[in-house]
């Protein structure tokens, strides 16, 4: 069956504008870091972007490695563009990064200007693009000049095969340093991809200082901290769930008893919000200088849970007050 995106995908859907750019962002962005793999159901993840697009997410963010196997998620996402979604590309804002491993030898990981080349163009035949909207720099390379890395993504931007670039997880004095090379290159810095999250604030240190005093938006990447901040562990850590697995980001010794009486506290707060702990956090991410907060998914009723945070974003000065105390606690 021929899909047809939703009449009114953007009716309910908030977007803001990324720094000082002209490009608008939806409040929750799609990432395939997980559950669109090779290993990964086909049609589940195909049934999830569309639910994401009918809902009025518009940006959908890849990595070089994303899957497993390595780039599966963008072959997957490539194959999603040409039978489902050809006629919305112009509709769409589709990232990738490059910046970890990828392939063997010298040339497939960290930040020079050879990795980078080389990884957009790779990526750029497995999703059958001219170009991507948004290229990152994944991380920080100690060891390559600064100069060379931020030169890279001038080039590509130079090259067409980006409209934008980015970085991830760069911290506030390297954010500073990129975004000077970037505007003496001429091509300046949308947005940075920090992980933050009730759980983990260190952007609240100075990188979102930095930011804003120099019109970069930020797109926030586990905001419910690798599913800490859900439902499932309100009562320890259940068989199916990412702690429970010895290969997940999300380690068992980081469900401690202290995290879980501060996960039961946050979801009393919500409850008297009438939303879920969930559609907290992400609201409390975007409560302020966030663009868009990244979300992950395995099942579509998820993306809807996590969409329906927009229907209420403010919070009371007392509310926040309670939950930094919780926080501290």
């Amino acid at each position: 069956m021929v899909y047809v995106a939703n009449e009114n995908r953007y009716t309910n859907m908030k977007y803001n504008r990324c720094g000082n750019s002209g490009l608008l962002l939806p409040s929750l962005s799609l990432g395939l870091w997980h559950n669109f793999g090779g290993v990964d159901p086909y049609e589940n993840g195909r049934s999830m972007l569309r639910r994401a697009f009918d809902l009025g997410i518009t940006h959908f963010d890849l990595a070089n490695n994303y899957g497993p196997p390595p780039g599966s998620a963008e072959e997957m996402f490539g194959k999603i563009l040409k039978t489902d979604f050809a006629p919305y590309r112009d509709e769409m804002i589709i990232s990738s990064k490059a910046g970890y491993k990828m392939w063997e030898g010298p040339y497939g990981d960290w930040g020079s200007k050879k990795y980078l080349v080389s990884s957009l163009d790779q990526s750029l035949k497995r999703m059958n693009l001219d170009y991507v909207d948004i290229f990152y720099s994944h991380r920080p390379d100690p060891n390559t000049p600064m100069e060379e890395t931020m030169a890279a993504l001038d080039l590509v931007v130079r090259q067409g095969k980006a409209l934008y670039v980015g970085i991830s997880s760069y911290s506030a004095e390297q954010t500073e340093e990129a975004v000077r090379i970037l505007n003496e290159l001429g091509t300046p810095l949308l947005i940075h991809q920090p992980n933050y999250s009730m759980f983990n604030r260190w952007i609240e240190d100075g990188l979102q200082d930095v930011l804003t005093e120099n019109g970069v938006g930020s797109i926030a990447f586990c905001p419910l901290a690798q599913g800490l901040l859900t439902n499932k562990y309100l009562s320890g850590i259940p068989n199916d769930s990412r702690a429970a697995n010895a290969n997940s980001f999300l380690k068992k010794e980081q469900v401690t008893d202290e995290v879980v009486s501060k996960v039961q506290s946050l979801n009393e707060i919500a409850k008297k919000r009438d939303q879920s702990l969930v559609q907290m956090a992400l609201a409390w991410v975007l409560r302020g200088e966030v663009t868009t907060a990244l979300i992950g998914a395995s099942k579509v009723s998820q993306i809807e849970e996590n969409v329906q945070a927009l229907d209420n974003l403010d919070f009371s000065v007392e509310e926040l007050t309670e939950i930094d105390k919780i926080l501290q606690g």
